[in-house]
């Protein structure tokens, strides 16, 4: 049996610059590490995040109690387990919690931990990441959900809507995904210089433009689609995250302009984008306890795009049942560090796949080098992987890592069915 004989933590930075958690486990002379990524939009149920609010050094952003509680309480708790236990260990974390959304050891010292533990579990038994999940054959890789418009808290600019995202359904292999991707990207670059609009990118390596219509950045990513040679809705097909939770106020919706308006309006409004620019999917049309809107839209889209439920579900079992039932959607956004441990994300990615909804493996807006989600992705056999634009090293890190998985699984890498 291979036994943790030490773990510990310390506080390094996120790609917005702020503190995060990095744990190191070791088994002897073995070790790996894994850093827990942080959101900027985040649905209140996800699982608390630990910080030290009331210190002035990071302005209130520092992780060191977090660090502290891994380095004194953790390490101890988990001494002499077995590191192939994963189920074990991540059922002592939460015993250790004790709470429903992790208020007590905090999700981001508790994942850490967690995805410290798969990652060496793996190097131990010598084989990549991505063959110590839930399938042991047959694997197939996600396409890519890029970032090529960042609005919202993502970036500086007047958009309501928080992601414009292109999907290359066209394509046949994770090679040729990531090169539609890329072409679509620098002719959009190209129109943007010429309008003499900004390239710069936000959060989330998508561009940031200081527009403030929708419809202004759809039409944008049609003519770059086009001037690339491809077929919008055929070959790349537009893919929304709307972050309704933000444009919410008094039972109406300000998605589509900076006006509120009536649910029923939002929803005529929505039907009118889908159509004009083909959009594909949508995430977070509405609030995340808004669950009769979802459930309309649901209807009124007559299940022909996808639905994507993020902080409507933020990974949590539950409150996905209860989306079941209630027919709000028919895919997930996976998101470990809304959950906190790894244990329970694979639990919900196999409930989510049983009853039949796409499961799509997401990054947080501060990321790290930490590539955890892509052999995650492929691990799950997960339809669809969001990691950003083709741009910033912490996005890039995880294309690049399902670029090493596709070389690695060679003649055998096939595409997942959208």
């Amino acid at each position: 049996m291979n036994k943790i004989t030490k773990l510990v933590a310390r506080q390094v930075f996120d790609s917005r610059g702020n503190p995060t958690v990095e744990a190191e486990i070791f088994s002897n002379n073995i070790s790996s590490k894994a850093i827990c990524p942080s959101g900027a939009s985040t649905g209140s149920f996800e699982a608390y995040e630990k910080r030290d609010k009331y210190k002035k050094d990071y302005n209130g952003k520092s992780v060191f109690n977090a660090v502290k509680i891994i380095n004194k309480i953790i390490s101890k708790k988990l001494k002499n387990q077995n590191v192939h236990n994963q189920e074990k260990i991540d059922h002592i974390l939460l015993k250790l919690d004790g709470t429903k959304q992790k208020t007590k050891l905090g999700a981001n010292s508790m994942l850490a931990v967690s995805m410290a533990v798969k990652k060496l579990s793996s190097k131990i038994k010598k084989i990549p990441l991505y063959k110590n999940f839930l399938i042991k054959n047959n694997f197939s890789l996600p396409y890519p959900l890029m970032n090529i418009i960042n609005g919202g808290v993502h970036a500086n600019n007047g958009l309501q809507i928080q992601e414009f995202m292109i999907r290359p359904d066209g394509a046949k292999s994770f090679t040729k995904a990531v090169n539609m991707c890329f072409i679509v990207i620098n002719n959009l670059k190209k129109i943007l210089k010429k309008k003499k609009l900004s390239t710069s990118v936000g959060d989330e390596g998508g561009f940031a433009p200081m527009i403030s219509s929708n419809s202004q950045a759809l039409s944008l990513i049609i003519k770059a689609i086009k001037m690339s040679g491809y077929v919008n809705g055929k070959d790349i097909s537009i893919c929304l995250d709307v972050a309704a939770n933000e444009l919410f106020k008094k039972n109406k919706y300000s998605i589509h302009s900076k006006k509120f308006i009536s649910i029923q309006k939002s929803i005529t409004e929505y039907l009118k984008l889908i159509k004009k620019y083909k959009i594909k999917s949508i995430e977070d049309p509405f609030a995340e306890n808004d669950w009769l809107s979802w459930n309309k839209f649901m209807s009124a889209t007559n299940k022909k795009i996808q639905v994507v439920g993020d902080d409507l579900y933020v990974t949590n079992l539950e409150r996905l049942k209860v989306g079941f039932l209630n027919q709000s959607s028919n895919a997930i956004l996976i998101k470990l560090n809304q959950i906190g441990t790894v244990t329970e994300t694979i639990e919900v990615i196999k409930f989510a796949q049983n009853i039949g909804f796409n499961t799509i493996i997401s990054h947080r807006s501060g990321e790290s080098e930490d590539t955890f989600i892509a052999d995650l992705s492929v691990g799950t056999n997960s339809n669809q992987i969001k990691s950003g634009s083709l741009c910033r090293s912490e996005r890039v890190a995880k294309y690049n890592q399902i670029l090493r998985i596709e070389e690695n699984l060679g003649k055998k890498a096939k595409m997942n069915k959208l």
